[in-house]
């Protein structure tokens, strides 16, 4: 079981970001608290199996103060028991970063860090809207080396207006002198209704061409590999034994809670059969109608159930985002039908395109296929 946790709260919001945040006021945040612990002890019964990885998410964790951050780690912990935690993120922004909140991170669980570095050029940070600068993402990173974190992430995005494949070296090279343990290597995408997304679409700024952001992600393949970060997923980079355990969960569908504003959660349905089928929700998406939902009635949010041709098809549209692509024994025992009985003229008809290869026990995207995984996909949804 996989533990996701929202924290809505932005010193304020970056300007290509659609996800929920809100701007920081402490006395919102501490209400917040509140609400997620009294939505986690309304649904412990949905908790069916040990607790393996937990990940704090935003919004900015990193602005939660230590002792209200302090109150909700103790707080899930005993609600959910966290002993079988393996793996626990909390995402963190350069410019909020504090050592009192590293501190106080490290001693209440919190074993992984992932850092929104973004960039390395101060005009592309512009751009994007980021508050920090790029020496105070080097010193946040330095600060959590010095509270012991040794399993550190730092997200990276391309294709940002403006910027150039030279540029784009420039902060590969920047942050790979920080000897992080995992990249995340994003390219941008403009979401509808964000300021950036307005920008475009009103010709102040322009995306890179198509050919140049694919040499930036090639470019970005290149040299993780050369400095011994192995790509596992299309955006995924780690050192060996620091992929994320949490973000695999997702994409193998192992079940997980979501608690918070906008949280997702999905957990399987006891059909009685071989088949797997899911029921999946989102949380509120503003502060407002998530403090009536923990107030109200929880049981009135609706669960979509995934049948199972849903649910294979999610299989293989998350697996194939993985390098290591879906196992059909694994398929099967999930689902209880093979890959070959659905999908195999389809996949045959791919791997002679040179979009896919079956490496025994696995189907999986060749390089090819990863530069039109939306095309493959959409070959087997028919």
């Amino acid at each position: 079981m996989l533990l996701y946790v929202h924290i809505p709260f932005c010193v304020r919001k970056c300007r290509y970001c659609s996800f929920a945040s809100e701007v920081w006021q402490e006395t919102e945040a501490e209400k917040n608290v509140r609400l997620i612990l009294q939505e986690a002890r309304s649904r412990v019964e949905e908790v069916t199996e040990p607790v393996e990885t937990v990940y704090f998410g935003g919004g900015t964790p990193s602005l939660l103060p230590p002792a209200l951050l302090r109150k909700l780690i103790c707080g899930l912990s005993s609600i959910f028991s966290f002993n079988s935690v393996t793996e626990f993120t909390s995402e963190a922004n350069p410019g909020t970063v504090q050592d009192e909140w590293l501190e106080c991170a490290s001693e209440s669980g919190v074993n992984r860090l992932s850092i929104g570095v973004q960039s390395s050029i101060p005009a592309l940070l512009a751009t994007l809207g980021r508050i920090h600068t790029y020496p105070e993402a080097v010193t946040s990173v330095r600060m959590a080396r010095k509270h012991g974190f040794g399993n550190i992430n730092l997200d990276l995005i391309f294709g940002i207006p403006g910027q150039t494949v030279a540029l784009w070296q420039e902060t590969i090279e920047a942050v790979l002198d920080l000897k992080p343990e995992h990249l995340s290597v994003y390219g941008l995408i403009p979401e509808e209704g964000t300021p950036l997304y307005q920008d475009l679409e009103n010709r102040r700024l322009f995306l890179p061409e198509p050919e140049e952001e694919r040499s930036m992600y090639d470019l970005a393949i290149c040299l993780l590999k050369r400095e011994g970060l192995e790509q596992y997923e299309i955006s995924n980079f780690s050192r060996a034994g620091f992929s994320c355990r949490h973000n695999i969960g997702y994409w193998t569908q192992k079940p997980y809670l979501g608690l918070g504003v906008s949280a997702a959660s999905m957990l399987p349905l006891n059909t009685g059969t071989a088949r797997f089928a899911c029921r999946r929700r989102t949380n509120p998406c503003d502060l407002k109608s998530y403090e009536q939902y923990v107030t109200g009635n929880p049981a009135a949010t609706r669960w979509e159930i995934i049948g199972p041709t849903d649910s294979r098809f999610e299989t293989m549209m998350l697996g194939l985002r993985m390098n290591c692509g879906v196992d059909e024994n694994a398929f099967y025992s999930m689902h209880g039908v093979t890959i070959e009985s659905i999908w195999g003229d389809t996949l045959r008809r791919l791997a002679a395109g040179g979009l896919v290869e079956y490496r025994k026990p696995c189907w999986r995207l060749t390089r090819r296929g990863f530069d039109v995984q939306n095309s493959v996909l959409v070959e087997l949804m028919d």
